[in-house]
């Protein structure tokens, strides 16, 4: 029997992220608070981020130049240029920022590993800030090979299975969002588990999920070991 492959989501699913958005995000709010409501900085950074996407991608880059676009958007361009330093500074401190892995993480690792599965994490975002991340982690020495991606879609889970030699029935993606970690394997063939965290950015919700086919769920992460031994 071939044991599967077992492939892990980095940010907030191998450690804290969004986490740190949120409170960047809290800052954003305080410095234009005497341009507009929070609600108003919310719903135009968002916008912001959604039309970004395609230019600058996943990440903290695009995430700290989205809010120097809403804070000039909110202001009518009245935003002063120590406020925009000040948001830099924001940025650069996310970048730098420890990592923090999530509790029982490395042991679940750790356990997987001894059971012989070949171990890969697949994350998105900037490729030197990930990069930078797996290192910081202290997990990388556990993974076999490490998937840096613009975006997770079929097609881009198709080329990993497919240059490492998996068949999708074969692999089992761990994650914490059912739009990039779960359907896309769901719909090659492939298994997933999803484990959700605390916050969930909104460019991630799935949509229609009242047509979601049935997913697994587990409470912690603690639970994938003996969820994946049942499939």
């Amino acid at each position: 029997m071939t044991l599967p492959t077992i492939a892990f989501d980095g940010d907030d699913t191998l450690w804290h992220n969004e986490t740190l958005f949120a409170g960047t995000q809290q800052h954003l709010r305080d410095i234009l608070a005497v341009h507009v409501p929070a609600e108003t900085i919310d719903r135009t950074l968002l916008a912001r981020e959604r039309a970004n996407l395609a230019l600058f991608g996943y990440g903290v880059k695009g995430f700290t130049l989205s809010m120097i676009e809403t804070a000039i958007e909110v202001s009518d361009a009245t935003v002063t240029a120590a406020e925009i330093q000040r948001l830099i500074e924001l940025g650069k401190a996310m970048l730098s920022s420890p990592v923090n892995p999530i509790d029982g993480v490395d042991a679940v690792v750790e356990s997987l590993k001894r059971r012989g599965h070949r171990l890969m994490v697949i994350t998105k975002g900037d490729l030197f800030d990930q990069e930078s991340k797996v290192a910081r982690s202290g997990l990388a020495d556990l993974f076999d090979a490490v998937e840096i991606v613009s975006e997770k879609d079929e097609a881009t889970y198709r080329a990993i299975l497919d240059r490492h030699e998996i068949a999708p029935a074969d692999f089992v993606m761990v994650g914490n969002s059912i739009r990039s970690d779960i359907l896309p394997v769901l719909a090659l063939g492939g298994h997933a588990i999803h484990v959700p965290y605390a916050i969930t950015w909104a460019i991630e919700h799935a949509d229609n999920t009242a047509d979601l086919p049935p997913i697994l769920k587990a409470g912690s992460i603690a639970e994938v070991p003996e969820m994946i031994a049942g499939l």
